[in-house]
């Protein structure tokens, strides 16, 4: 009798442990936009895969991904990261995802994806940054080509180390391509800046569109910056504070 009834108390002890623990952390879905740019795949997915048990990863490379901001395909990811540089979009196709985009989707943009898009202006407005080819005219102001650097040792700052998305990192060093000259939104939160000289000063900043929002890093051209882990949790914690938007108090 009295096994009986200690069994039944671990039985009650376990149901109400059970009952009262934190629920399973969903998984944060993240559809990564790929294409028009070769990179180092396997590197690549590493990193992702390195993220956390609760960052999920999914490819689509375009001009397939087109499909993917349809609204009836909306639900099947929660947050869009570009790695991409393509340059072909329809009338249809770019109203469609700025449309994705402007009504939640969060985003956040890497690398050579500040290079996509060279003619279709409300792409600077959805990320933040543009990185130009050739000279070219925005709010009335001409720019000229930008240019860029392979494999250079160099310092990142971090602007605001309260800001979610760069929380706990302190100043690191990166061993990653430049660009110089690319343009940037004024009105945009910095993130990251750097001295180094052959670079456009601020590397990272967040943004506003719509109702998502939006945080564009410069870095992420190979395998250096994929392994660095001060880059990879800039990235996972930028993925996770767009995907918290009116999700719950920071």
């Amino acid at each position: 009798m009295k096994k009986y009834l200690l069994f039944l108390v671990f039985i009650l002890i376990t149901f109400i442990n059970s009952s009262f623990s934190d629920p399973p952390v969903k998984a944060i879905r993240i559809l990564v936009i790929t294409g028009g740019h070769d990179y180092q795949i396997d590197g690549f997915n590493q990193m992702l895969g390195s993220l956390g048990k609760n960052i999920q990863y999914q490819i689509a490379e375009l001009p397939a991904a087109y499909d993917m901001f349809l609204p009836e395909n909306r639900s099947k990811y929660d947050v869009l990261v570009f790695y991409h540089m393509w340059q072909t979009i329809t009338d249809e196709q770019a109203r469609v995802l700025a449309d994705c985009i402007w009504q939640g989707k969060p985003l956040v943009a890497l690398h050579h994806s500040i290079c996509a898009y060279d003619d279709w202006p409300e792409y600077v407005n959805i990320i933040g940054g543009r990185y130009f080819h050739k000279p070219t005219i925005i709010n009335g102001k001409e720019y000229p080509a930008c240019s860029y650097i392979h494999d250079l040792h160099f310092n990142v700052k971090i602007v605001s180390p309260d800001n979610p998305v760069t929380k706990g990192l302190s100043d690191f060093e990166i061993f990653d391509e430049t660009y110089k000259g690319f343009y940037v939104e004024e009105g945009v939160t910095p993130l990251l800046t750097t001295d180094e000289p052959s670079s456009t000063h601020i590397i990272g900043w967040s943004k506003k569109y719509g109702k998502a929002r939006i945080v564009t890093l410069q870095s992420g051209h190979d395998v250096p910056t994929f392994e660095n882990p001060n880059f990879r949790k800039l990235l996972s914690q930028a993925i996770e504070w767009v995907y918290n938007n009116g999700k719950k108090q920071e």
